[in-house]
C-alpha cells in the first residue's frame, strides 16, 4: 500500500476546494449541504466506478436505472461556503461545520463552526491506495470513549468500538447471534459519536466492493489511537453527516440515500410461512388445512408466505417453476386464501440450476452474470446443485425476470415477491456484469445486484396492481434497498441467546436506515422452541414491522401458533386435519394487528 504523503491546492471550486496529491491523484472536497461534505479521490481524474446506485440526485426519490454520474453534483442547491487557503491548510466552512484539509503531510480535520473538532483523519499516512492492485484504506483518529454504531446487520451489544467487521453479504444460515460475521447486507455506513466532543456524525463510503471497518481492534506502535475502512476495490468516496445529535444522523442518512417505502397496513399484522409446509407431497392440502386451522383457532392472519418448494423437481427448486402435483390447483388456492383474507408472498431465487427448463433460454437471451470478457455464465454452487445467477445490469436479465415474475407469480394470484437467497456468493473474481452496456466486474457489483432484483420485482408488482401501495421483501442489499422493500435479519437460530442479541441486531439496522425489519420468531433454524421461549419471540415481535414465523426444522415440523402440534404424520403431536369444506373461510371479526 502507497500512502498519499502531501497535497497542494490546484483549483477552488464553487463547491469546495480540488486538491493534488501526487502521482496523477486529485481529492475533491465538495459541500452539499452546511451539514454535509463529501470527499472523492479521483485517479487521473477518473472514479474507478464511474456511477452510483447509493446516493439519488439532491430531491429524486431514486436512481435511474442504470445508475448516477458519479461526479454530477449540479442538483444540489447552492450551499454557502467561505475558502481560505494559505501555504499549509486549505480552510472550508460552512453555517454548521469546517473542514481543515492539512497539506503536509495530508490529513482532514472536522470542526463544529466554535472550533471543536469531533473528527480527525489519523496524523500519519490516513489515505493508501494500492500499488498496483485497486485496494483502498482510509484511517480516522480514534478517541477510547468514542462510541460507534451501524454498518447494517451487525450481531452483539450496540456499540461496535472495538470490533471488527466486514462489509459483504453471506447466506449465514444459523450464524451466532452474539458474534456472526459478515451477515446477508452490505452497509458501509457508520454512525459515530465522538468522546471527546459528545458530537455525533455519519460516514456513508460510496462502494460496493467488499471491505472492512476496524473499529479499535487493530493497534500500530507507529500510529496513535486509529479506526479504519479498507476495500479491496473500487473508489474512497465517502459523504460525512454532522448530527450533531446521535438522533439526527439517520434521518439524514436516508434523506440522502432514499426515504423509507411505505408498506401497506395488511403487511403490519401476523405471517406464516415454512419450507416444511411447501415441500410436503401434498403441499396444496397441507396448505389448505392451514387457512382451516387458523379459522378455526380465531388466529388473525395477514399473510402467507411461500417457501421455494412449490418450484421443486425431485429434491430440486427451479425459480418460477410450479410442480403441479403439488399444487394441482394453484389459482384456485389462491383464492381460498384471498377469500381468507390472507396475502401470499412466493419465495424467489435469482440463480437458475444448470438443467432449469428455462436455462438455455436465459443464457441465449444474456440474461446472466457471464465470465469476463465471455458470454459464457459464471457457473458456482447454489443449494442442492450448480447454476447461474441473474444478471440485473442488464435488460435481458431484467426482463427475463419480470416475464416470469408476471406469468408464474402475480398472474396465478400471488400478491408480493420475497426476494430471498441473493447475496451472490460465487467466489470468482473473474466474473462480469453487463452494466446497461458499460461492463462491471462482478466484485463491485454483488450488493448492486439483489438492490435491483428487488426494483424489478417492485416494479412489476407496480405495474400489475398499479391502484395498490406496494409491497417486496428482500434478504440482501446495499444502503438504497429501504426505496424498495421490508427486510429480516436473515436464518436465526433457535434460542434464547438469539432472542437476546437479534433485538440489538434490529436496532443496528434500523440506525442504518433499515426501518421495516423483524426476525423469524421462535427461530428458523435448530430446534423447535419450547413453549416459554415461542411466547417471549411472539410478544417481542409484536414491536416489529415484520411479525412472521419462519423455520425450517427436523423431521417436517414447523413453528406455529399451535406448536407443539405441527409434525405431520405424528398421531401423538398432530391433531386430524380439520375439515376444510365444512369451514367459512371469511375472515373472523376479531380484529387485526395493525
Amino acid at each position: 500500500m502507497k500512502p498519499l504523503r502531501n497535497a497542494s491546492l490546484a483549483a477552488v471550486e464553487p463547491r469546495g476546494a480540488l486538491l493534488d496529491c501526487g502521482s496523477g491523484v486529485q481529492c475533491r472536497i465538495i459541500v452539499l449541504q452546511p451539514d454535509l461534505v463529501r470527499v472523492l479521490f479521483l485517479h487521473d481524474g477518473k472514479p474507478r466506478q464511474r456511477r452510483t446506485w447509493m446516493v439519488p440526485a439532491h430531491g429524486a426519490d431514486d436512481v435511474p436505472w442504470q445508475g448516477r454520474d458519479r461526479l454530477d453534483d449540479s442538483g444540489w442547491p447552492p450551499a454557502q461556503t467561505s475558502i481560505d487557503a494559505a501555504d499549509a491548510t486549505v480552510r472550508i466552512a460552512t453555517g454548521e461545520l469546517i473542514v481543515t484539509a492539512h497539506l503536509s503531510p495530508l490529513r482532514l480535520d472536522w470542526s463544529l463552526t466554535d472550533g471543536r473538532c469531533f473528527a480527525r483523519d489519523r496524523p500519519k499516512h490516513p489515505v493508501m491506495f494500492g500499488e498496483g492492485s485497486p485496494e483502498l484504506r482510509h484511517y480516522f483518529a480514534r478517541h477510547p470513549a468514542d462510541r460507534y454504531y451501524g454498518l447494517g446487520d451487525k450481531t452483539g451489544p450496540l456499540d461496535l468500538h472495538g470490533r471488527r467487521l466486514r462489509i459483504a453479504m453471506s447466506d449465514s444460515l444459523g450464524f451466532d447471534p452474539r458474534s456472526g460475521d459478515p451477515l446477508y447486507k452490505h452497509c458501509p455506513f457508520l454512525i459515530a459519536r465522538d468522546g471527546e466532543t459528545g458530537v455525533s456524525y455519519g460516514v456513508l463510503y460510496d462502494n460496493m466492493a467488499a471491505a472492512s471497518f476496524d473499529l479499535g481492534c487493530e493497534h500500530d506502535n507507529y500510529y496513535d489511537l486509529y479506526r479504519g475502512y479498507d476495500a479491496a476495490d473500487g473508489d474512497l468516496d465517502y459523504y460525512l453527516l454532522l448530527g450533531p445529535r446521535l438522533a439526527d444522523v439517520t434521518p439524514k442518512f436516508l434523506r440522502l440515500t432514499g426515504k423509507m417505502a411505505l408498506p401497506p397496513r395488511w403487511t403490519l399484522g401476523y405471517a406464516q410461512t415454512a419450507m416444511a409446509i411447501a415441500d410436503a407431497p401434498d403441499a396444496q392440502a397441507r396448505i389448505e388445512n392451514f387457512i382451516a386451522r387458523c379459522k378455526h383457532e380465531e388466529i388473525p392472519v395477514s399473510a402467507f408466505h411461500f417457501g421455494s418448494g412449490y418450484s421443486m423437481i425431485g429434491p430440486r427448486r427451479y425459480v418460477f417453476h410450479w410442480n403441479r402435483d403439488k399444487f394441482p390447483d394453484a389459482p384456485g388456492l389462491m383464492r381460498r386464501f384471498h377469500e381468507a383474507g390472507i396475502r401470499i408472498v412466493a419465495n424467489l431465487k435469482p440463480c437458475l440450476l444448470d438443467d432449469h427448463p428455462q436455462f438455455a433460454a436465459a443464457k441465449a437471451a444474456g440474461a446472466f452474470v457471464r465470465e469476463r470478457g465471455t458470454d459464457r455464465p459464471v457457473i458456482s454452487q447454489f443449494w442442492d446443485g450448480e447454476g447461474a445467477h441473474l444478471d440485473f445490469t442488464s435488460p435481458a436479465g431484467i426482463a427475463w425476470w419480470q416475464d416470469n415474475l408476471q406469468r408464474e407469480i402475480l398472474r396465478t394470484g400471488i400478491d408480493v415477491a420475497w426476494n430471498d437467497n441473493n447475496e451472490y456468493g460465487p467466489p470468482t473474481s473473474l466474473g462480469e456484469c453487463d452494466g446497461f452496456g458499460e461492463p462491471i466486474p462482478l466484485d463491485l457489483a454483488r450488493p448492486l445486484l439483489p438492490l435491483l432484483m428487488t426494483r424489478a420485482s417492485l416494479e412489476r408488482q407496480r405495474t400489475h396492481a398499479p391502484a395498490e401501495r406496494q409491497f417486496s421483501v428482500t434478504r440482501a442489499g446495499c444502503p438504497g434497498i429501504q426505496r424498495y422493500a421490508q427486510t429480516w435479519s436473515g436464518d436465526n437460530s433457535t434460542s434464547w441467546a438469539s432472542l437476546k442479541w437479534n433485538l440489538r441486531l434490529g436496532l443496528q439496522m434500523s440506525l442504518s436506515g433499515m426501518y421495516n425489519t423483524g426476525h423469524d420468531i421462535g427461530g428458523f433454524s435448530g430446534p423447535v422452541p419450547d413453549p416459554e421461549l415461542l411466547i417471549r419471540w411472539t410478544q417481542a415481535l409484536l414491536l416489529h414491522p415484520r411479525f412472521i414465523m419462519n423455520s425450517w426444522k427436523p423431521g417436517g415440523i414447523y413453528t406455529s401458533p399451535w406448536l407443539p402440534f405441527s409434525h405431520p404424520g405424528d398421531p401423538r403431536r398432530d391433531p386430524p386435519a380439520l375439515p376444510v369444506d365444512s369451514l367459512s373461510l371469511q375472515p373472523h371479526a376479531r380484529s387485526r394487528r395493525a
